[in-house]
């Protein structure tokens, strides 16, 4: 018998003799082996490395990492380190699953593998902002494996001269993963070594760099200097080319010369620049516009501006010695925030020079004339111009196209830029920037568009465009209530110009109507003409006026500022009303308005506003708010004076105005040393109410000339005045505190800036800096005084008097609202040219200390894709940011979208869960009886890993395009008007909203697009209920329209709370006058018709006898139905007739409906009074029911009509087997219908019984 080691080496090599041949074992032997030990996870692997056995084992699974961070990662070497002993070195396969045990496979994730390094998933690699899943692996790995080692490095050449040949070698070892017995070496095949040849580089001689040049061998004149090389070899045998020394002429300087400079007085300076003469003094006064006396200001002669010569002390004084007065000198003199003067000396006969320079506050470039829009063809030719206005002026412009600059070299542009033939690819954006020694300022963007050769300027097929049909409108067959008419894109085409070389084009060209066709819209029980576009072609752009409307009133009572002053720069340009109204007409190359209203009574500050408007004509409403001035109190001009900045019941000041003593200066520069009637106003961002009366639009420009918002923490208007509060004096080093307690975000603090308002710009424009100082305060708010901490900023109050306390703020964001025509929210009848205004709060408690305090005030006109408003936003807080967003037009307030009884989704616009993160709230949430014209949210900034909130209604401040284009049904705030029923129906279609779509035809409602005249009659209805009054307009007079319809109004008419079963409709009606040729005038036909069971009463006498007066006279015999051709007189309320003349279809419709709702011709109401103004009055009364309901019978007498209707049903049932259909005939009387009932079922029996009686033949 053989001893136990004997058995153990025969095992051994058994085992060897085996594993080599590995491939020999089949499928049975393995299934045998896996049901011995069961408890291993066996399977076959057809990818190991030839030396490894058919047999293998998973390991267990490892999990080492989490998802979070940039994502899942699953290492082999970390896996190791884990858990050293559990993982082969070399696994053959790897299975990847989530710990929901999802395979990797079937994720829809975007993942990685490799046998060497592991598994892993990248979060920014997912697809919808998703993030990885939580994965762990295991490895396949052979129980018994034989595998050579990594190849080692390769050796060193056996050789090592230069240009040789060698050899080198590299080595592995044969290792298992298994201790194999003794004596047993692993199995693997192949060599343990590897040779190949190698080589030396070959052998070189290069030179070194060259060394630096020696010095001249002479210090002026003509001489030489060297410099020298090495050369670097790796074997004797080979040498560089060329020359280790170089040599070089030097000297080019000329030895001095003696000075020929001949100076008539004195004698030449040691640099022989200029003349001296030693005993002479230049004398000079420095001073600003006002007379204040600069200090510290820099004097250089011209000729050597950066050598600074002499600078101005306390005074403005400064001496020049050595100045020669035989001839003028000229002198360069700086300070900062002055624009640089040069100034000529003057002298006498007395031998002295004196020089009086007067600066002027430095002003930042502001772009006056902006590039146009053009469009031309492939070939042509075309100027964008560009122009800044600045102190001093800018010297240096930059053309961009598409945000590239553009190269000055090649191009050859100053303030203009000239593009000739022009290419396709050269379409885009061009914008210039402008710079002086103070700045930058980019312009608005210009839209270049290049037609290609053989391309249409326009398309010539319109598109789709459907009109809403009268409601008694159905068209057979579809019972659709649209009807397509069709429209042009309005867009700029290229045509044919008299020059192309213009700043703007002489005429502009657009895509419009080129041809109409006349056709019938079938009704069903009538018929309506509709002129409907057949193609479009470029012409003549039409081009309307462009208003700014509005009414100036008092911020705390509404008082109206009457007769005030209205600047635009330092041009007056009109007056306000006695109401406070005013109307400014815009030019069209204006891109930014901004206009000054002073009060001559001096009751209010001045108040500088940027208006916002539409280009493409029209009028847009501005309510102005203004602060009242601050009543004026004595001080004493040589004392220290502090005044407080803010007056907020219970709480402290924001801040304090110090004014050292003896600063009051008058124009002349003499000091003041009286009385000062002092008054400063201050607008308190913690009163929400005064934040439509922030002056300019609280923004600046940066460096690089950029236009960036402000948020504000006060801002303040100052009046000094001297004892009898005349003159207006100046103040210098005044020192302005800010507590920094009112500054709860402390990123605000190093950032906060003094800035003073630019009143011809509109821009903010820096003052100083502010630097830390604690002072003791109290006795406000605060029950004692404390140590506190304050902000400090000097400056000097010159020519400007506004001022505000502001950082930038660069947590930015848009939000996206639209206006809609009703509460329908209907995607066709968006409302264009509503100012939606929104301001920025202050955060909630626990964020801040006032969740009422305001930052930041933004209006935005709504476009046909609604309006994008600029707001601050913040990541991290949803509640950090807040803001109140209301929508007026026209002066009249829409209404939000409601909040209340429940937050719908569907209605307010927003999906959930963003909502809630915004929480919405309309003004009324919690009070009922508030307006409902506002609406507060969040503004929470949109988590870009957030699918639910990447579709709006806050955007990103880099996402504006995204926003601007947004599809209608993507998130969104709403407005809407609060309107009666309402139908306005054009055979020729037009959109008020866009007056550019505007159609010269004779059937055309409007005939002017200049000016627009809107007419409405006043029409009282006696009745319990609300009715629909038409108004059906036709041709009257003019030989090309008589008898052709222009258009349907119906308007339902409107309840007066002032008396019982009363309502009135302002009916609109085609106006009388001049068609659009011009040439005759045309009174419109004019039918009135109530719908509904309506008798006309009374017509107003004044109206029917001018229109008895005024031929040819309409009979009305119909007692429903009034008929009229329409006055050529601007009648007024006395006859019930009200007319409104303006350049704006809207604005006009607005101001007529006002008066008639007012029944007077001045007035302007929103409450129905039906007893005012009255044209035409109606009796409406109610029919007579004459049977009873169904639903009334059942609560009389159940019984008897549940058996009735379970008769009437059979006997249905049986009409229509024999008859197809039931015919149902109403009777006044139930004991009729009962009659005609037996009568219908004795029939239908005699007809079963003929029809059985057939059968059975």
């Amino acid at each position: 018998m053989w001893d136990f080691t004997e058995l153990t080496l025969l095992t051994a090599c058994l085992t060897a003799v085996a594993l080599a041949q590995g491939p020999i074992w089949n499928s049975s032997l393995l299934r045998k082996w896996s049901n011995s030990d069961r408890n291993r996870k066996l399977a076959y692997n057809t990818l190991t490395d030839s030396q490894t056995t058919g047999v293998t084992e998973w390991t267990s699974w490892f999990n080492i990492d989490h998802p979070g961070g940039n994502g899942d990662y699953e290492r082999l070497e970390a896996i190791r380190f884990y858990y050293r002993e559990r993982v082969c070195t070399r696994p053959v396969a790897m299975e990847a699953r989530t710990t929901d045990w999802v395979d990797a496979s079937d994720t829809g994730e975007v993942v990685h593998s490799s046998l060497e390094k592991g598994f892993w998933c990248v979060n920014k690699e997912q697809p919808y902002g998703r993030i990885c899943s939580n994965y762990h692996v295991r490895f396949q790995c052979p129980p018994v494996q034989a595998y050579w080692t990594d190849w080692g490095a390769w050796g060193s050449c056996s050789v090592t001269a230069c240009s040789d040949v060698g050899v080198q070698v590299r080595k592995r070892t044969c290792q298992s993963a298994q201790p194999l017995p003794p004596l047993l070496a692993p199995p693997c095949q192949g060599h343990h070594s590897e040779r190949r040849e190698c080589a030396t580089p070959p052998c070189r001689a290069e030179w070194s760099p060259w060394g630096p040049w020696g010095a001249c061998s002479v210090t002026c004149g003509k001489g030489r200097r060297i410099r020298r090389r090495t050369c670097e070899r790796t074997s004797e045998n080979v040498n560089c080319a060329g020359r280790p020394v170089e040599l070089q002429k030097c000297g080019k300087t000329a030895c001095p010369a003696k000075c020929k400079r001949v100076c008539s007085e004195g004698q030449p300076s040691k640099d022989c620049s200029r003349c001296v003469c030693q005993g002479h003094t230049l004398q000079g006064e420095v001073f600003t516009l006002t007379g204040v006396p600069v200090a510290g200001a820099r004097v250089a002669l011209a000729s050597q501006p950066k050598i600074i010569r002499a600078r101005t002390d306390a005074a403005g004084v400064f001496r020049l010695p050595g100045t020669c007065s035989s001839s003028p000198t000229l002198l360069s003199i700086r300070k900062e925030k002055f624009a640089p003067v040069t100034v000529s000396s003057s002298s006498n006969t007395t031998g002295t020079s004196w020089i009086r320079a007067v600066l002027k506050s430095a002003e930042k470039p502001y772009m006056v004339k902006h590039p146009e829009d053009k469009v031309r063809y492939e070939g042509q030719r075309v100027l964008l111009c560009c122009k800044a206005t600045g102190l001093p002026a800018p010297d240096k412009y930059y053309w961009y196209h598409n945000g590239t600059l553009l190269d000055r070299k090649e191009y050859k542009y100053e303030e203009d830029l000239v593009l000739r033939d022009l290419k396709p690819e050269q379409s885009g954006r061009y914008h210039c920037k402008a710079s002086s020694l103070t700045g930058s300022i980019k312009s608005s963007p210009a839209l270049l568009t290049v037609v290609a050769k053989g391309t249409p300027a326009c398309k010539s097929t319109p598109e789709s465009h459907l009109i809403r049909l009268p409601m008694d409108c159905t068209q057979p067959g579809t019972d659709s209530k649209l009807y397509d008419a069709g429209r042009c894109l309005h867009n700029k085409c290229a045509g044919s110009l008299d020059f192309d070389l213009r700043c703007r084009d002489t005429g502009s060209f657009c895509c419009g109507v080129q041809s109409m066709e006349s056709r019938v819209v079938d009704c069903g029980t009538y018929s309506l003409p509709i002129r409907a576009v057949t193609a479009c072609g470029c012409q003549k752009c039409v081009e309307p006026k462009v208003l700014v409307r509005g009414r100036v009133i008092a911020a705390d009572n509404n008082e109206p500022l009457r007769f005030g002053h209205i600047y635009i720069g330092k041009e007056r340009v009109g007056t306000t009303g006695y109401q406070g109204g005013f109307t400014l007409n815009v030019t069209p190359d204006t891109e930014r308005l901004v206009v000054n209203f002073v009060d001559p009574t001096e009751k209010f500050i001045d108040t500088l506003k940027v208006f916002i408007f539409d280009k493409r004509g029209g009028s847009v409403y501005h309510d102005v708010k203004v602060m009242r001035k601050k009543e004026p109190i004595d001080i004493n001009a040589g004392e220290t004076n502090i005044i407080d900045l803010g007056e907020i019941k219970g709480e402290d000041p924001i801040g304090q105005i110090v004014i050292p003593p003896n600063s009051f200066h008058r124009d002349s520069g003499e000091v003041y040393e009286g009385t000062v009637k002092a008054s400063v106003t201050f607008i308190d961002p913690r009163n929400i109410t005064t934040a439509s009366a922030a002056p300019g639009d609280l923004n600046f420009v940066d460096d690089e000339g950029d236009m960036l918002p402000l948020r504000t923490y006060g801002m303040f208007s100052v009046d000094f005045r001297d004892e009898t509060n005349k003159e207006v004096l100046g103040a210098g080093a005044v020192q302005v505190l800010l507590d920094t307690q009112h500054v709860k975000m402390e990123e605000h603090i190093p950032k906060m800036k003094l800035w003073s308002l630019n009143p011809d710009t509109g821009i903010w424009e820096e003052e100083s800096d502010f630097h830390y100082t604690q002072r003791t305060s109290g006795g406000h708010g605060r029950s004692k005084r404390e140590e506190r901490t304050f902000l400090i900023g000097n400056m000097e109050i010159r020519e400007r008097r506004l001022f505000n306390l502001d950082v930038p703020e660069n947590r930015r964001c848009y939000v996206k609202v639209r206006a809609y025509m009703s509460d329908k929210f209907l995607p066709t009848e968006q409302l264009e040219g509503v100012v939606i205004s929104l301001i920025n709060l202050e955060p909630k408690p626990g964020y801040s200390s006032n969740p009422r305090a305001w930052g930041r005030f933004d209006s935005v006109i709504t476009g046909p894709n609604g309006a994008c408003l600029p707001a601050f936003c913040d990541a991290q807080r949803p509640d950090a940011y807040t803001a109140y967003v209301t929508g007026i037009m026209g002066g009249e307030e829409l209404e939000a979208a409601p909040s209340s009884p429940k937050m719908n989704p569907n209605i307010i616009g927003v999906s959930q869960p963003y909502l809630d993160k915004m929480d919405y709230q309309r003004s009324d949430h919690e009070d009922h009886n508030l307006k409902k014209t506002a609406f507060r949210i969040n503004l929470a900034k949109p988590n870009p890993n957030n699918i639910e909130e990447n579709n709006g209604p806050i955007y990103p401040y880099q996402s504006l395009i995204a926003c601007e284009n947004a599809p209608v049904d993507a998130n969104h705030f709403r407005f809407f008007r609060v309107e009666k029923d309402k139908y306005e129906y054009n055979v020729v279609p037009f959109q008020e909203n866009d007056l550019t779509t505007w159609t010269g035809d004779y059937l055309s409602w409007w005939p002017n697009p200049q000016e627009f005249r809107a007419c409405f009659i006043k029409v009282k209805i006696l009745g319990r209920k609300e009715v629909m009054v038409r108004s059906k307009n036709t041709g009257g007079t003019h030989p090309r329209t008589t008898g052709q319809l222009y258009g349907i109004r119906d308007i339902r008419s409107t309840r007066d709370m002032r008396e019982a079963n009363t309502s009135a409709a302002c009916l609109e009606f085609k106006c009388s006058g001049m068609l659009f040729d011009q040439a005759t005038v045309d009174r419109s036909l004019i039918s009135v018709l109530p719908q509904g069971n309506c008798r006309r009463v009374g017509i107003n006498n004044l109206l029917g006898e001018y229109l008895s007066k005024h031929p040819p006279v309409v009979q009305n015999n119909e007692s429903h139905a009034f008929n009229m051709l329409a006055p050529m007189d601007p009648l007024g309320h006395n006859y019930g007739i009200y007319t409104v003349t303006d350049q704006n279809p809207r604005v006009a419709k607005e101001i007529a409906i006002g008066r008639c709702f007012d029944g007077t011709s001045d007035g302007f109401s929103r409450e129905m009074k039906s007893d005012s103004g009255v044209a035409l009055t109606y009796s409406c009364p109610e029919r007579a029911v004459s049977r009873e309901s169904l639903f009334q019978r059942l609560q009389t007498n159940p019984g008897q009509t549940l058996s009735q209707m379970a008769r009437d049903m059979r006997e249905s049932e049986g009409l229509q087997v024999r008859r197809g259909s039931a015919q149902v005939v109403a009777f006044p009387s139930e004991q009729q219908g009962r009659t005609q009932s037996r009568r219908v079922v004795s029939s239908a029996t005699r007809r079963r019984s003929n029809m059985r009686n057939q059968r059975r033949q």
